[in-house]
């Protein structure tokens, strides 16, 4: 999944000119590891991780670095042993679940690794005191107990197809977390796993340092420091690579496009599930109007966003599965059709005004977008968005703020939002659109409510029986056709720009994260020098 270029558009000579005058900050690896050295990778990227405790959500999509599930997923997705010694056997009503475990593994601290371990891990997520906002993943189960010191028996409620992907979830050491407060201690930003590397210093804000775990059960890493430096600015992030700061990053498709023809670059595409969003929230009177929502879904121009801003690297979006996407029901592909968009709110009422923005009932068709300060390809979807809209009569304000300033308005006010998570349906579904994840954290940010939507979610959910999951997940995005919560813009493909000293260096198809775990360096533990 490599690519010596990436498609892209206009020149961006302008752009790369004003970068340089950005000041860059501080090198990333000056303390313990960072650019340059023969062992040693600095990587730069956009989100840093609020806790490294697994027991509060790290590491849930995989590849943390610093701790393993029971399975992993190799690079084509597939479900692979990890802890366990082999993918998991499931009895015939599919409510019980067996992992035999690895024996010998130990944690970086020398502690033998063992079923008790895992154990205390799933209870502690559940545990009604731990502050995990990811609980739901794990609603389906009932129970899970030690049989030995290696092997583990999880037992559901219900049968839930999607569970084994679930046991992705890192496995910390009871005898290190359990003498730390799970939600405010030390294991948070000091913690001890059964993983490729060790964690040697975390600046907040700033970066995270990793050092090779000499005695991993998966082999010594020839990779001995790895470095992430944490970015949030995309212009930022581009200027210090070109200055050599940074050994890799993530960059928007355009400021990837000047190292398309350096030889001692590489840049790589990867396929994800991560998409651009617009929450409409129910409980404004102008987004929560169905017909408002309507109109908005045509008249946006999903092709010309793919084109301009992305630069060819995605695709259109029409709901949180992308268009690639096994589950994804074909037929429910939104056209852009700005005349019909204006025929539906002209048919219900809202007329345009002297200034050509609609009105109806005295309410102006006018709401705000927020999107994360920083974030240039939000900031880009937001702006056409609301360019769009504005042909359409609808007046919309964009604005930039922290996440710390955005998420209290979410309720009364839209926003760019990103979000996506592949391995299965229910994923990216359910949190986005049943009423029970209202007010959970980033879930369902539009507070959409249908009895239709959450019958369905919760068939595909509880089934293990392939035609009635697709039936069902059919049923929910054919709903959200009628009535969109949200306007799904694109499906984006992650650029990575890289210097080219490494082997064999792929991708996975990735998640809408796209810090630690995500990006070439998914299994950097298992990179080798170029000779």
């Amino acid at each position: 999944m490599t690519a010596r270029k990436v498609r892209t558009a206009t020149a961006t000579a302008m752009a790369m000119a004003a970068l340089a005058g950005v000041a860059a900050c501080s090198a990333p690896g000056s303390d313990d590891g960072g650019s340059g050295g023969k062992d040693s990778v600095t990587v730069g990227v956009a989100q840093e991780p609020e806790t490294l405790s697994p027991l509060l959500g790290y590491g849930r999509e995989g590849n943390s670095k610093i701790f393993d599930g029971l399975l992993k997923h190799d690079a084509d997705m597939e479900l692979k042993p990890a802890l366990a010694t082999k993918l998991p056997e499931v009895s015939k009503d599919g409510k019980t679940y067996t992992y035999t475990l690895r024996e010998g593994v130990k944690f970086s601290d020398g502690k033998p690794f063992t079923a008790d371990d895992v154990v205390f891990t799933y209870e502690t997520i559940l545990d009604k005191k731990t502050n995990n906002a990811y609980k739901d993943d794990f609603a389906a189960l009932k129970s899970v107990r030690a049989e030995g010191k290696h092997k583990v028996v999880f037992t559901l409620k219900y049968p839930y197809a999607a569970f084994a992907e679930r046991t992705l979830q890192p496995i910390v050491s009871q005898a290190v977390a359990s003498k730390s407060d799970v939600n405010n201690g030390s294991y948070n930003t000091k913690p001890v796993g059964t993983g490729p590397y060790t964690l040697s210093s975390w600046r907040k804000g700033e970066k995270l340092s990793f050092k090779a775990n000499p005695d991993y059960w998966g082999g010594k890493p020839a990779v001995k420091r790895f470095t992430v430096a944490v970015i949030e600015d995309d212009d930022v992030r581009a200027t210090r690579l070109k200055s050599g700061d940074l050994d890799a990053a993530i960059l928007p498709p355009n400021l990837a496009k000047p190292y398309e023809s350096d030889d001692s670059k590489k840049v790589i595409q990867a396929k994800t599930a991560d998409y651009r969003a617009v929450s409409l929230p129910s409980g404004n009177p102008v987004t929560g109007d169905k017909d408002i929502r309507r109109a908005l879904d045509l008249a946006v121009d999903r092709g010309a966003m793919v084109k301009s801003i992305l630069n060819g690297a995605g695709r259109p979006a029409y709901g949180p599965l992308a268009t690639n996407h096994p589950y994804f029901a074909k037929g429910t592909e939104r056209k852009h059709d700005l005349a019909e968009a204006k025929k539906i709110l002209d048919k219900a009422g809202w007329k345009p005004g002297e200034d050509g923005i609609r009105e109806k009932d005295g309410e102006r068709a006018a709401f705000k977008i927020w999107y994360f300060s920083g974030d240039k390809l939000r900031q880009d979807h937001a702006l056409a968005y609301a360019s769009d809209a504005k042909k359409a009569g609808i007046d919309i304000k964009v604005q930039a703020g922290s996440r710390e300033v955005v998420q209290p308005k979410l309720k009364h006010d839209a926003m760019l939002l990103g979000n996506g998570f592949p391995p299965d349906p229910d994923f990216d579904l359910y949190p986005a659109l049943h009423s029970s994840q209202i007010g959970s954290g980033w879930n369902n940010m539009a507070f959409f409510k249908s009895g239709a939507v959450d019958k369905a979610l919760d068939e595909g959910r509880q089934s293990r029986d392939e035609k009635v999951r697709h039936k069902a997940y059919d049923t929910v995005q054919k709903e959200l056709a009628k009535n969109p919560p949200y306007t799904f813009l694109t499906t984006i493909d992650h650029v990575y720009v890289i210097d080219d000293k490494w082997k064999d260096l792929t991708t996975q198809t990735e998640p809408h994260d796209h810090g630690i775990g995500a990006g070439p360096w998914w299994n950097v533990q298992d990179w080798q020098p170029k000779k």
